[in-house]
C-alpha cells in the first residue's frame, strides 16, 4: 500500500460509508453511523489503524474489498479465474475512484491486463438507507474470450469485512411448512455457512441475516437478492477480523459482461429501524417497476384447503357465493382447473380447462364470480411438467435431463428445461393466452419442485425473470404471486414482477404468528399473504377457534382457505367481522411502520403498526400463562407526548372477554399519552393458550 490515502464517502439519513483506497488495495474504513459533513477522514483513518503483530508479513495485509493473496492475505477473494485450464490470480491495478455529487453511489474501478477485464465494484444507497452493492466483469481486449481462455470459476456478490462488534448473527432456515425459523449464533474462528441448491433460494436460511452488536443494540442486514441458488459464509481469522461472503454460481465463460446479483447491506441502530428500512426499501421496489399500478389488498378466497381437487364447475360457484357472503374481494381457483388434473399425477403443462370439470371453459365461472363482486385469480405452476400430460408426450425431451439416464421426478413432476428459448416460449405464449382469454386479476405462480439434474447457471432464473417482466408488461391489471412449497422462493430481486409471496403452506394460526413475525422483520405487511385456514389444520392437526385464526390472519394479505360450509354460524358471523376489519385498516396495515413488541412471557407475540394518526396492533399467546394476571403489554412507535383514544375492536375473544376490567370502557374507548401506552402498558387477558387481541388507536386532535 503506497501513496496518500483517497477516500470516497456514501452518506445516506442515517448511514455513513467511507472507503479509503490507498495504491491499488480498497478498504472499508467505515459503515455504520452517519457522520458529520466534515468529519476529518485522515484522522478517522489515523484512528482505526493499527501497528503489526508478531504472525504478520512486515507489511500486514489488508482484506478490504479486493483483498490480494500476493500480500499474505488468506482469507476469501471476490473471485477466481482459469486462464486456459490453470488457477491464476488476478493482478487488479489502476484503482479508480468515482463518488456521484449527491453521494448516494461510489464506484471503485480496476483492470488486470493478463485477463484482459475491467472489474467494477458499486455501492449505492437507496430506499430506506439500504445499500445495494454487486460487482461487475467486463472485457477490455480485443480477443475473444474462447482466444483468452478465460473462465471465472467463483464471483461473490458481496466481500464485507464485518464492523468489529457484531459478534452475533441471526439466520433464518427451515423447511416445508416450518418456514423461517430464526436461529442466532455466535460469529466463531470456526466460521459459518450456508448454501441453498436445487436452482431456487429455498429454506436453506443464508439468504437473510441479521448481525446484532450486544454492547450498542446496534444490527447489520444482509440479503442477497437472488433467485436461484446462492453460498453464504462468514470466515474469521485470528487477527479478530470477520468477513461475510455471499456467491452465486457462475458460468460466464463465453459472456463479455456480466453482473453478480445484487446483495443488500443496512446498518441500523436497532431491530426496528432494520425493519422499517426494509420495509421502505421493498416498497420503493415495487413502486418503481414502470408496469406497477398502486393496488389494494383485496381479501382472497382461495379453494384449495376449502375443496383440494374434489370439484366441479357447479360446487366452486357455490363456494364463490360463500365466499362472497363473508366479504372475500377476490376468488382464486388453486390447482385442478386444468386438463387431466384430478389429482397430483398428471397435467402439468397442459395449460387449458379441463373439459370434463368445465365444458364451457372458465368463462361462466369468472362471470359468476364477477356478479359476485369479486375478481377472480388461477393457480399455475409453469415452470413444471407431468409425464403423464400431452406436453411431455409430444416433447419427452422438454425436461431437464441427462441422455441415457432415468428421469426421476418429485411431486410426481419434472421440470422444463428453460435453456432451450423454444420451452420458454411455449409456456409463456400458454400463460399469456390464458390472461389474454380470459378475465384474471390475479395468478398463483408455483414451483414445487428442485431443480435437477441442473439447468446451465442463471438460464432458469434469467428466463423467468423475463417473462414476468413481459407478463407485467402485458397484462398490468394482473397481480403475480410467488408461491414455492411456501416460502422457498422469497427474494427482493423479484419485487416488482411479483407483488406477492406465500410465506409458508402451513397456515396453522399459532405456526403462523411466527412465521409471520420472522419474515416482517424484512417484507412489508401487504406482500405476505396470511389466510384463515380450516380446523382441524390440515398439516397441523390442531384445532383452534375461529376468533384466533382471524385475528391472526388480519396482519398480512389477509385471506381465507377453509370451506365456509363446514363453518358454524357463529364461526361465520366472526370470520365476516375481522374480514370487514380487515378492509377498515389495511390502508394503516400496508403503508405504516412495523414495531414488534416485546413481552415477558416468551409465548406472548406482539406486532404493531403506526401511521400518520393511526395504529393497529395485534398481541396473542400461545400457551397456558405461568400467571393468572399477565404483564401490561407495552405498544411502541407512538408519540410520547400525545393523547391517543384506545380500542379494543370486536369481536373479542370468547373465553378472555370474560376477564376484561371494564368491557364498557374499553368499547368507548381510553384516552392515554403515548408515553403510558409505551411505559404503562395495556392489562389485557393473557392467560389462555390460543387467544387474540387487536388493538385500535386513533390520535386525539
Amino acid at each position: 500500500m503506497n501513496g496518500s490515502p483517497r477516500f470516497s464517502r456514501l452518506d445516506g439519513e442515517r448511514t455513513s460509508v467511507v472507503w479509503m483506497a490507498r495504491g491499488d488495495a480498497l478498504a472499508l474504513l467505515h459503515l455504520g453511523a452517519r457522520l458529520p459533513n466534515d468529519e476529518d477522514l485522515v484522522a478517522l483513518a489515523a484512528a482505526a489503524a493499527r501497528g503489526r503483530h508478531e504472525n504478520q508479513p512486515d507489511v500486514p495485509p489488508t482484506g478490504g474489498l479486493l483483498p490480494d493473496p500476493r500480500t499474505g492475505w488468506r482469507g476469501p477473494l471476490l473471485a477466481e479465474f482459469d486462464l486456459h485450464g490453470q488457477p491464476v490470480t488476478p493482478r487488479w491495478r489502476e484503482l479508480t475512484l468515482q463518488t456521484t455529487p449527491d453521494r448516494r453511489t461510489i464506484w471503485a474501478d480496476w483492470k488486470d491486463e493478463a485477463l484482459e477485464t475491467h472489474l467494477r465494484i458499486s455501492w449505492t444507497m437507496d430506499a430506506g438507507d439500504v445499500i445495494r452493492t454487486r460487482a461487475q466483469f467486463i472485457d477490455t481486449g480485443p480477443r475473444a474470450i474462447d482466444e483468452r481462455g478465460v473462465v471465472t470459476t467463483r464471483c461473490a456478490s458481496l466481500l464485507l469485512p464485518l464492523p468489529r462488534g457484531f459478534g452475533h448473527v441471526t439466520h433464518f432456515a427451515g423447511r416445508w411448512a416450518d418456514d423461517m425459523r430464526a436461529e442466532r449464533l455466535p460469529v466463531t474462528r470456526a466460521g459459518l455457512s450456508w448454501a441453498s441448491r436445487g436452482g431456487k433460494s429455498g429454506f436453506a436460511g443464508g439468504d437473510w441475516l441479521a448481525f446484532d452488536d450486544a454492547e450498542t443494540g446496534a444490527q447489520l442486514g444482509f440479503h442477497i437478492a437472488a433467485t436461484g441458488d446462492h453460498e453464504v459464509r462468514i470466515e474469521r481469522n485470528d487477527d479478530g477480523d470477520a468477513v461475510l461472503v455471499a456467491e452465486t454460481p457462475v458460468g460466464v465463460e463465453g459472456r463479455s459482461i456480466f453482473d453478480t446479483p445484487e446483495a443488500l447491506i443496512v446498518w441500523a441502530p436497532d431491530a426496528a429501524t432494520l425493519t422499517r428500512a426494509f420495509h421502505t426499501h421493498a416498497r420503493a421496489r415495487l413502486a418503481r417497476h414502470p408496469h406497477n399500478p398502486p393496488r389494494e389488498r383485496r381479501v382472497h378466497f382461495n379453494t384449495w384447503e376449502a375443496c383440494t381437487f374434489d370439484f366441479d364447475e357447479a360446487r366452486l360457484m357455490r363456494l364463490a357465493e360463500d365466499a362472497a357472503m363473508l366479504g372475500a374481494e377476490r376468488f382464486v381457483l388453486d390447482d385442478g382447473w386444468f386438463k387431466g388434473r384430478s389429482s397430483d399425477r398428471a397435467g402439468l403443462g397442459d395449460w387449458v380447462p379441463d373439459p370434463v370439470r368445465f365444458p364451457n371453459g372458465l368463462g361462466p365461472l369468472i362471470a359468476h364470480v364477477k356478479a359476485l363482486g369479486m375478481d377472480f385469480g388461477l393457480w399455475v405452476e409453469p415452470e413444471m411438467v407431468s409425464p403423464d400430460s400431452d406436453l411431455y408426450r409430444a416433447h419427452p425431451d422438454w425436461c431437464l435431463h441427462e441422455p441415457g439416464l432415468p428421469r426421476p421426478t418429485e411431486r410426481n413432476q419434472l421440470v422444463l428445461d428453460f435453456t432451450r428459448p423454444e420451452v420458454g416460449d411455449h409456456i409463456q405464449a400458454c400463460i399469456a393466452r390464458l390472461l389474454r382469454e380470459n378475465d384474471i386479476a390475479y395468478l398463483k405462480w408455483d414451483h414445487n419442485r428442485r431443480l435437477f439434474p441442473l439447468p446451465a447457471l442463471g438460464t432458469h432464473s434469467g428466463r423467468l425473470d423475463m417473462m414476468w417482466y413481459q407478463l407485467r408488461a402485458d397484462f398490468p391489471d394482473t397481480m403475480i404471486e410467488s408461491c414455492s412449497s411456501g416460502g422457498g422462493r422469497i427474494d427482493m430481486g423479484l419485487l416488482g414482477r411479483i407483488e406477492r409471496f406465500w410465506p409458508s403452506d402451513n397456515n396453522d394460526a399459532i405456526e403462523r404468528i411466527r412465521i409471520m413475525r420472522e419474515w416482517s422483520r424484512f417484507m412489508p405487511l401487504e406482500v405476505l399473504g396470511s389466510h384463515v385456514g380450516p380446523s382441524p389444520n390440515p398439516i397441523t392437526g390442531r384445532r383452534l377457534a375461529m376468533d384466533f385464526r382471524a385475528k391472526v390472519a388480519v396482519f398480512g394479505h389477509m385471506g381465507v382457505e377453509a370451506d365456509p360450509a363446514r363453518m358454524t354460524d357463529k364461526e361465520r358471523e366472526s370470520l365476516a367481522a375481522h374480514i370487514a376489519l380487515y378492509k377498515q385498516w389495511r390502508s394503516v396495515l400496508h403503508a405504516g411502520d412495523l414495531h414488534h413488541l416485546a413481552h415477558p412471557d416468551p409465548n406472548v407475540t406482539g406486532m404493531m403498526v403506526t401511521h400518520e394518526d393511526k395504529a393497529l396492533a395485534l398481541v396473542a399467546q400461545t400457551a397456558f400463562s405461568p400467571v393468572f394476571d399477565a404483564a401490561p403489554v407495552r405498544l411502541a412507535g407512538l408519540d410520547p407526548q400525545a393523547r391517543y383514544r384506545v380500542t379494543l375492536p370486536e369481536p373479542w375473544p370468547p373465553r378472555a372477554r370474560h376477564y376484561l376490567g371494564d368491557p364498557d370502557a374499553w368499547r368507548a374507548g381510553l384516552v392515554l399519552s403515548g408515553a403510558a401506552l409505551m411505559t404503562h402498558g395495556l392489562a389485557l387477558p393473557l392467560t389462555h393458550p390460543e387467544t387474540a387481541w387487536i388493538i385500535a388507536l386513533e390520535t386525539i386532535a
